[in-house]
């Protein structure tokens, strides 16, 4: 029998709903019961990725014995992360208060007032390995609520004041370490939310970066790149960060430190050699074994990681593994619609990585045996295989030292080895594919327009620009309420729940990459009107920052802000980013302000926390500059403004905008937000003409033939 999440949308509350346990989703009919019937609430929170989550639900949730528990004693409520970020941010910060740590699935103990008392992630269905049995946990907790309430209300009382302090840094408390893991898995990445407060002393300035060169730096991994040990994260944005200060200072380590984690990681198990794409994070020092599942935004975050990797550097195996890894996601990851869908499952039939799965026999059974030699050689597929038996695909080698030791051609090889990554696709597409998690986020999404737009500008690919604008269009058009406002989620033709602060923040960011891509300029007036609600609904004008829901949000125990990286890049971050590109762009004052109020809030947390503040620190690094603005003006020649344009978006220039204007304009418009950028400038026959401006004070204008040499100045 069904229970109450059988009318929901989310596919990770759908899983549940042939649960025996009574599920409530969030409702206001959950919290009602709970206090007519005075029982304590059980909150779970997990998402369809998380392979421990699928365990618990296994173990536990299918239990009758647990079942009866749950029913009997408490009023069970089960969450998306996902589709309430809100919720896990304020509830996981309460579990990291009480326990140190925090992780999928999140399990917290709640008051029917909805404030928490007790809490921990992932328990056994009986005592296991060390760990409490998940039966004896609920009859301790509903001990506890029967016999010793007032010791549960005074610890939920005072944990909510903890988690009430809208502080950005604690100034007694020392550097920010919090973790989130998926539980029992020992990874690790910089939580979401400390409590902190703003130094007044602390000004954003240089230093800030100099110090996070530093951190990254202690913490690099000279062999296999990467930061730390195992477990091992991508860090995408600190991968970005050290390009711009190899940019700023010319240091040769520092890009050396970037190039050796990209090529590590795509080399490795991490990446899917065959399908594109990334997979979570690497188990182990080397890349070898990742967790199986794919995230939208890891590969968002990444392809914009690579493509600036190739810009820096003009390698073509970056830009290789930006193509496939956007392939993977207009193949694999987007819905009819336009909209980009968020996850793909670790396991199939029951298995952790079945599908990415191969031995030399299957290999042989496609390719043949000489290809599958070949193949098997570069690829590290073997007999006794190198997980559990069978074979991850990874690259031991480099495509010169394969081809020396085969004693053939480097670009043979090269070439026989994508004839036989197709057939190997087209032979793995037969296999059972992992599950997948088709809801559409407009944050994650955000991030995916962002690396389409770029890289379809950067490498000359419009399908990219076309799959970005036709997702933001999906967004903008259908992920609306009755009274226009943003919505976060949207899956089978519902779109629900008011959007949080990364909905608006990612989205204004992307929409702004999509205006450079083609200069339509539409974008721009779309990116203004979410970067004015984002003022309105979002900013705290008087401490500066940003808070993760707007003031009108259903009222929860705590308004959190959200300016700390997790595994996304915070909403403060990219808010103040985007507030900062707009800015300069339309000359817009108040969002110049905004932002750098931000930067001044956070810069204690950003010299306390670097490896958490990547974000925040791409968009100190931006203002602090000198970012150009970047105004070009078309003529007759056509093709001299198109070639321009191309070599902007090939070149590694991070701190600029760039508007232009012809004759006419790919929207059917112009838009008066970029008025002021265009102000006073005028075309010089026979064109293109160029301005390179800051603060909106410009250098004597160039065209012709001098175009080109004025851009070959600023990107050396």
């Amino acid at each position: 029998m069904s229970n109450r999440l059988s009318a929901e949308i989310s596919p990770y509350l759908l899983q549940h709903a042939e649960n025996p346990v009574d599920w409530y989703p969030w409702s206001a009919e959950a919290w009602k019961r709970a206090r007519e019937e005075d029982k304590p609430i059980f909150l779970s929170i997990g998402y369809s990725a998380c392979h421990w989550c699928h365990v618990m639900a296994h173990e536990s949730f299918q239990s009758d014995e647990i079942a009866r528990l749950l029913n009997e004693h408490f009023i069970s409520i089960k969450v998306d992360r996902e589709e309430r970020p809100e919720l896990d941010q304020v509830y996981m910060e309460a579990v990291q208060m009480m326990t140190g740590g925090g992780g999928w699935p999140l399990s917290v103990f709640l008051t029917p007032s909805l404030q928490p008392f007790f809490g921990g992630t992932y328990w056994p269905p009986q005592s296991r390995g060390g760990l409490p049995g998940f039966d004896q946990v609920l009859r301790a907790v509903a001990d506890a609520w029967q016999n010793r309430r007032q010791q549960a209300l005074d610890q939920a009382a005072q944990l909510t004041e903890m988690l009430r302090d809208v502080r950005l840094v604690d100034e007694s408390a020392g550097p920010t370490t919090g973790r989130l893991v998926d539980t029992a898995d020992e990874s690790a990445e910089p939580s979401a939310e400390p409590p902190t407060r703003r130094s007044s002393a602390l000004q954003p300035g240089l230093e800030l970066l100099r110090n996070a060169d530093a951190v990254l730096t202690r913490s690099f991994d000279p062999q296999f790149g990467g930061f730390g040990s195992a477990p091992k994260f991508p860090h995408p944005l600190e991968l970005r960060l050290l390009l711009r200060s190899w940019r700023r200072t010319g240091e040769g380590r520092l890009l050396s430190m970037v190039t050796t984690t990209l090529d590590r990681m795509a080399a490795g198990g991490i990446y899917d050699h065959l399908g594109g794409g990334f997979h979570r994070y690497s188990t182990d020092a080397r890349w070898l074994v990742p967790h199986f599942e794919k995230m939208l935004y890891d590969n968002a975050s990444l392809a914009v990681a690579y493509l600036e990797g190739w810009q820096a550097t003009h390698n073509e195996q970056y830009a290789r593994v930006v193509r496939q890894t956007l392939d993977y996601v207009l193949r694999e990851m987007t819905s009819p619609e336009g909209g980009f869908y968020s996850t793909e499952d670790a396991d199939s039939e029951g298995q952790e990585g079945k599908f990415y799965l191969w031995t030399p026999a299957e290999v042989s059974a496609v390719l043949g045996r000489q290809p599958a030699q070949a193949f098997c050689h570069v690829y590290d597929v073997s007999e006794p295989g190198n997980f559990e038996g069978r074979n991850i695909l990874n690259r031991c080698k480099t495509p010169a030292q394969s081809a020396a030791i085969l004693g053939r051609s480097e670009e043979e090889l090269e070439a026989e080895l994508a004839t036989s990554r197709q057939r190997l696709l087209e032979a793995r597409s037969a296999r059972v594919r992992p599950g997948r998690d088709d809801k559409v986020l407009v944050s994650w999404n955000g991030l995916m327009i962002e690396a389409l737009a770029r890289s379809g500008a950067a490498l000359g690919q419009p399908r990219y620009v076309d799959a970005a604008a036709g997702a933001a269009r999906f967004l903008l058009s259908t992920l609306r309420s009755s009274e226009g406002r943003l919505l976060h989620v949207w899956r089978g033709g519902q779109a629900r729940i008011d959007a949080f602060l990364d909905d608006y923040a990612s989205l204004a960011h992307a929409l702004v990459w999509l205006y450079e891509a083609r200069f339509e300029e539409c974008w721009i007036d779309e990116a203004a009107l979410l970067a004015d609600e984002i003022l309105r609904r979002f900013h705290d004008p008087a401490e500066g920052g940003f808070f993760y829901t707007a003031a009108e949000h259903e009222s929860l125990i705590a308004r959190k802000k959200d300016m700390l990286d997790s595994s996304l890049p915070s909403g403060g971050g990219l808010a103040t980013m985007a507030l900062l590109r707009l800015g300069k762009l339309c000359d817009r004052n108040d969002y110049l302000e905004a932002a750098r109020q931000s930067l001044r809030a956070c810069a204690t947390l950003m010299e306390r926390s670097p490896t958490g503040s990547g974000q925040l620190l791409l968009a100190l690094d931006f203002d602090l500059g000198p970012a150009a603005e970047i105004v070009l003006l078309g003529g007759d020649d056509r093709q001299a403004a198109a070639d321009a344009l191309a070599f902007l978006g090939r070149e590694f220039l991070p701190n600029k905008v760039v508007a232009f204007r012809d004759a006419s304009s790919a929207c059917g418009l112009r838009s008066p937000a970029l008025s002021p950028i265009f102000a006073g400038k005028q075309p010089i026959a026979p064109g293109p003409t160029l301005f390179v401006c800051q603060h909106f004070s410009c250098q004597t204008p160039v065209t012709g033939d001098d175009v080109a040499r004025k851009l070959k100045a600023l990107a050396e």
